[in-house]
């Protein structure tokens, strides 16, 4: 199986559009389930890891990563 290297606030592209007919979603919370928020209606949809690595397509725009 092809690992997806995702992150925290990276912008991701699913297989299948939304009902407000984006395509484009930003996680916001990683752990066991997986938070992602539609970029143009504000929806958050929470599902579990495996499901997101089987509906996510590709990373958009990665997260700025802080240098300290």
């Amino acid at each position: 199986m092809n690992h997806k290297e995702y992150d925290l606030h990276d912008v991701v592209e699913m297989k299948k559009p939304h009902p407000c007919q984006s395509n484009s979603w930003e996680i916001i919370r990683m752990g066991m389930d997986i938070r992602i928020k539609c970029q143009k209606c504000g929806q958050m949809v929470l599902m579990p890891r495996r499901d997101f690595e089987k509906k996510m397509k590709k990373v958009l725009i990665k997260a700025a990563v802080a240098e300290s």
